[in-house]
């Protein structure tokens, strides 16, 4: 079933995003589900649970295909409208959406689902992959304020990563560190651009 859900939404992505997502994209999508794969089975979750992160993960964005705005709350009527087609009940269908408003900038999720993925859509933060993933954000944030500097982009991101909070045990662990690293470099950026 899930294998159902997959296809039908990413195809949806693929088909329907404009082009210049270049962060909330399919690949986004994706690689949010694969971190949230891994991010619960590191808090133990499994079973039905599992399969509602992967769903929730897999929805988490799909209202950008509407509009930016309220993004969240688009993509959980559309969860609403569909899942009940896959059979899942309306406590499962509200579970996903309560996981999927846990994504809303400021993150504040409740349950160990929402924090699971919470942590997932915002992992790169604390790994390798920031400099890359963010340059991806810069670069979709220019089509709506073509002015915004580097200089402005950099203050928007410490502001962020000082804002930011990990919540599952495995983030705190094993990306505080990295994260910390990165508002370092942008703090050294800032002063050497002053």
């Amino acid at each position: 079933m899930f294998a159902k859900i997959y296809k039908e939404v990413m195809s949806k992505l693929e088909n329907n995003l404009p082009s210049w997502l270049h962060y909330h994209s399919p690949a986004h999508t994706q690689y949010v589900l694969d971190k949230a794969i891994f991010l619960a089975e590191q808090e133990g979750v499994d079973g039905r649970d599992l399969f509602l992160i992967k769903v929730a993960a897999l929805y988490h964005d799909l209202g950008f295909i509407e509009n930016m705005e309220n993004h969240e709350e688009r993509g959980c009527r559309m969860a609403a409208q569909e899942l009940p087609e896959y059979g899942l009940s309306q406590e499962e269908t509200s579970k996903i959406c309560d996981m999927i408003m846990a994504t809303r900038i400021p993150q504040q999720p409740n349950t160990t689902l929402e924090k699971v993925l919470a942590d997932a859509d915002l992992e790169y933060l604390g790994t390798d992959k920031y400099d890359e993933i963010s340059e991806q954000l810069y670069k979709e944030l220019l089509h709506s304020r073509p002015d915004l500097t580097r200089a402005q982009w950099n203050e928007i991101q410490v502001k962020f990563l000082c804002s930011h909070s990990f919540h599952t045990s495995y983030c705190k662990i094993h990306c505080e560190a990295k994260k910390a690293e990165h508002l370092e470099a942008l703090r050294e950026k800032l002063t050497s651009e002053k």
